[in-house]
């Protein structure tokens, strides 16, 4: 195949070929965001993720266009402050926030699962453990510890494998 989807360079399974999650309406959250205080664009993408347990980080390619698109049906204002653009909503743009019927971080985080979640919390958390012993453990406690790590990859292939063994 060439270079579509399914091709070496096409994004037909989103990134890693893995199943990718649901995006958000990032109209809607910023609106729901801009409902709670006014924000910079960043802490806007800042807090979304951080809501969402990073399922959810929407590009600046998505937000500012967004912001911008708002700003010109004048459902937001911005002023400069510090050098940056600060976001607010006007009384149209309250209104239509106010009018929401969900929380659109929410949306997401439901659609990828409790799963999701609890596995990014788990991997911070193994590369943490692993980050300090081999930061301050010995030579013996390091290769003990790399040996643990790869044993739980093939130990995770095993699973995919439906191998028995794999859940010992």
């Amino acid at each position: 195949p060439g270079f579509g989807p399914g091709g070496p360079r096409g994004r037909g399974r989103g990134r890693g070929g893995g199943r990718r999650t649901r995006r958000g309406n990032v109209r809607a959250a910023l609106l729901a965001l801009l409902a709670e205080r006014p924000m910079h664009g960043y802490e806007m993408i800042q807090e979304l993720d951080e809501r969402t347990g990073g399922v959810w980080r929407p590009s600046p390619g998505s937000v500012y266009p967004t912001l911008q698109m708002l700003e010109d049906e004048d459902r937001v204002s911005s002023e400069e402050q510090g050098g940056k653009r600060l976001f607010s909503l006007t009384d149209a743009g309250r209104e239509e926030a106010s009018a929401q019927t969900s929380v659109p971080w929410e949306e997401v985080t439901e659609a990828a699962g409790e799963n999701v979640l609890h596995s990014r919390e788990a991997i911070r958390q193994l590369m943490g453990a692993l980050h300090q012993v081999m930061a301050v453990g010995s030579p013996s406690q390091q290769s003990r510890a790399l040996d643990v790590v790869n044993d739980a990859r093939r130990r995770l292939y095993g699973i995919l494998a439906d191998d028995p063994e794999a859940d010992d």
